[in-house]
């Protein structure tokens, strides 16, 4: 039986063992190809001959498409099914990672990208609704814990990935690798997962055509606008200004259309669920922290301590397996009935101490064993926050109302995840000139700090066989060269501290929650 309600969609034993790990190796295909790109953009540049700006299409391309089929992918299930939906959408995912491997120019791969990421985006929700439904109610915690561990490790083991696969094969078998992963896990839908009847489907004049068109132009263009804003230089680019209107203009118009068509194509009257309500807002933050840590690290050590990019990817893997570690443990505890919101709180002041020490050891010289602790402690903070974050965003839902709730805790991860790196891109461009004059204003030619500095650096120089005047251009030309790192170092340094405090900032709101939802304790929904 293909169609079945609620409460025969939980399984038991193998079916279940196998149905979980086909919707996390999902998840994980999904989430390491958001990352594992980022690492062999230079290698694509050369093959394809293209721009710098030209090759950051191809992680846009991808990030547009899945935010804009993530909050539509609940209502994609409804009206094909969800078996058949997740097992096209896998199907769609494998054969355009076939068709980027064999792009030829650029343009032919930022399009292959873009259906990637259509693909992609369906299988990061409807994996987290096939695991949640698959559990009974007082073991969903279990579940989350279980997805959890594929969605934080995935952007961790995108990086390194990426890094061994460049040096030791080529680029385009970075999507390759998705070809046996999605012939095995569409294989695997088809034979195990079940499709919940929620609903009968819509005639094409029923459906809400208007609200795809005003979700993806303002889903897109705010993507948009997230990417490429710093290098285009913000609100100086007439680009950006025209997609910051349609952007709000977009979001209002959709908002109005949601709630006045009688078949929504997203529905947002979910959202008068308040543990969704809270979790849609912690699941933006937490999404802020994990890709903009994610992201800034790997940056640090290579810009600044001249790692290779794999080695940079492997410095995240024990915080990534700490992650994997934890998760069963804070599943087990939320089954027991420990309240979410303490774990979401110490999640919370964890990676406030977390960035708080990443801004006391970093340097332009810090070695790998300085990062480690830190790094580890990221990874028990994340694990206290994802799952108690996931189960109470969906403890109170039910139907297909879990799915809904899905699709939004979805999209404000991956959105908070462009948020936070167009934020952090930003400052480090802005941190970076402000620390350069300060640090310039305090060089001063007749300090004799500054004078016996120049000269070791002439005379060291002239020991290589340099003259004199040549000696000494290249003695300032090494000065200016410790300003801009000791500069970037400064600039890295603040957005750690930023970051803290945002994270710090949000303690006191997660402990007034619990005090004003007596009433539904997320803890004693879950039994």
């Amino acid at each position: 039986m293909v169609e079945s309600g609620e409460d025969d969609l939980v399984e038991y034993g193998f079916r279940r063992i196998i149905i979980t790990i086909t919707a996390v190796l999902c998840a994980m295909l999904e989430i390491v190809d958001t990352t594992i790109v980022n690492v062999a953009l230079n290698n694509m540049r050369g093959s394809l001959g293209a721009s710098l700006t030209d090759v950051a299409w191809v992680i846009t391309a991808y990030a547009i498409a899945n935010v804009i089929v993530i909050p539509m992918t609940s209502w994609l299930s409804q009206q094909f099914g969800r078996r058949n939906y997740f097992a096209v959408s896998i199907i769609i995912f494998t054969v355009s990672s076939f068709l980027c491997g064999n792009a030829s120019n650029i343009w032919e791969l930022v399009t292959f990208r873009f259906i990637q990421g259509l693909g992609g985006g369906a299988l990061l929700v409807t994996a987290q609704t096939i695991i949640t439904e698959s559990y009974p109610i007082a073991k969903r915690g279990m579940a989350q814990a279980i997805y959890g561990m594929g969605v934080i490790v995935g952007p961790t083991l995108g990086p390194p990935l990426g890094g061994y696969i460049v040096d030791h094969f080529s680029w385009p078998f970075i999507f390759y690798i998705n070809i046996p992963l999605g012939i095995i896990a569409t294989l695997l839908t088809l034979s195990f997962v079940k499709s919940p009847k929620y609903g009968n489907k819509l005639k094409a004049s029923q459906v809400d055509w208007w609200g795809i068109i005003l979700l993806t132009a303002f889903i897109g263009s705010l993507q948009y606008v997230l990417e490429h804003g710093q290098q285009d230089d913000w609100f100086n680019n007439t680009t950006i200004i025209t997609l910051s209107v349609i952007t709000v203009f977009g979001l209002l118009l959709f908002i109005w259309r949601e709630l006045t068509y009688e078949y929504p194509i997203v529905n947002l009257r979910v959202l008068k669920d308040t543990n969704l309500k809270i979790g849609t807002i912690m699941c933006f933050i937490l999404g802020f922290g994990l890709y903009g840590s994610t992201f800034i690290i790997p940056i640090y050590t290579q810009s600044v301590l001249g790692w290779s990019a794999l080695d940079a990817g492997l410095l995240l893997i024990p915080s990534s397996i700490t992650i994997g570690i934890m998760m069963p443990f804070i599943g087990k505890l939320i089954q027991r009935g420990f309240p979410q919101t303490y774990m979401v709180a110490a999640g919370f002041l964890l990676f406030f101490f977390f960035t708080f020490w990443m801004q006391s050891v970093i340097t332009p010289d810090s070695a790998g064993e300085h990062l480690y602790w830190p790094l580890i402690l990221r990874g028990i903070s994340l694990g206290l926050l994802f799952v108690p974050i996931s189960t109470l965003s969906l403890s109170t839902l039910k139907g297909k109302g879990i799915g809904e709730g899905a699709a939004f805790t979805g999209m404000m991860r991956q959105l908070g995840g462009s948020f936070g790196i167009a934020i952090i891109t930003t400052f480090i461009a802005r941190f970076n000139q402000e620390h350069r004059v300060n640090l310039i204003a305090h060089l001063d030619k007749t300090s004799f700090e500054v004078q016996k500095t120049v000269q070791q650096f002439k005379l060291g120089f002239m020991s290589k066989g340099y003259p004199e005047n040549e000696a000494l251009a290249k003695a300032y030309k090494a000065i200016e060269y410790k300003v801009m790192v000791q500069s970037s170092v400064l600039s890295y340094m603040d957005i750690f501290m930023y970051l803290g405090a945002l994270f710090l900032f949000c303690i006191p709101f997660i402990l007034l929650i619990k005090k004003g939802k007596n009433k539904i304790n997320p803890a004693d929904a879950m039994h």
